[in-house]
């Protein structure tokens, strides 16, 4: 019966078991001409193993057109936000200002659609079509075209245009001012804006 404190003797069999062979660290370079580990196959450089797919492709059996499957949910749909808000004043110097550029433009295109409707007329005969009648209905000769020539309903629709301007703005500036009479009142226009 030996004791704790009693060597062991070196090369003896009696009661000691052969040390383990040391294992080399995972990843560590084998020697050259080392055999392999046990259990485990060598493989040529550049292949796989079975089972293992490169990245990008697609499962066998799934269709060409598929899509992989994403793995990020996508954000819900935002709530359309609604706001009601009430037009309770108006400033009348810019409805001033707008009013009088819309019917400047107005102005405008009476002007030249009097001159396109009057050189249709012209072109299209109609003027000797109501001389015409007209001849027959008094008995003598009538020359619409030299009556209301193509100067006179330009000028014509130029004044019309002028007056427009002045009692379109003027109207409006007006309207504005009893917008806001009435707004103090019955509280304005509701005006409900969304985000959609």
């Amino acid at each position: 019966m030996s004791t704790p404190n009693t060597p062991r003797p070196a090369g003896g069999t009696g009661g000691t078991r052969p040390a383990a062979p040391r294992q080399a660290p995972v990843g560590a370079p084998r020697p050259a001409g080392s055999a392999p580990r046990p259990g485990t196959a060598q493989r040529p450089a550049g292949t796989r193993p079975a089972g293992q797919r490169p990245a990008g492709q697609r499962p066998a059996g799934a269709p060409a057109g598929s899509r992989p499957q994403q793995l990020v949910r996508p954000a819900p749909k935002a709530k359309v936000r609604k706001a009601r808000l009430l037009i309770s004043k108006v400033d009348p110097w810019s409805v001033l200002k707008m009013a009088f550029l819309l019917s400047v433009a107005l102005g405008i295109v009476t002007v030249v659609a009097t001159v396109v409707f009057w050189t249709v007329l012209d072109l299209t005969g109609i003027f000797g079509t109501i001389n015409t009648l007209l001849a027959e209905i008094i008995g003598t000769e009538f020359d619409l075209a030299k009556l209301a020539s193509l100067g006179q309903v330009a000028s014509f629709a130029t004044i019309i245009a002028v007056v427009n301007v002045v009692l379109l703005t003027a109207l409006s500036m007006l309207a504005a001012v009893l917008y806001n009479l009435s707004s103090t009142l019955v509280g304005g226009i509701g005006v409900t804006l969304t985000d959609d």
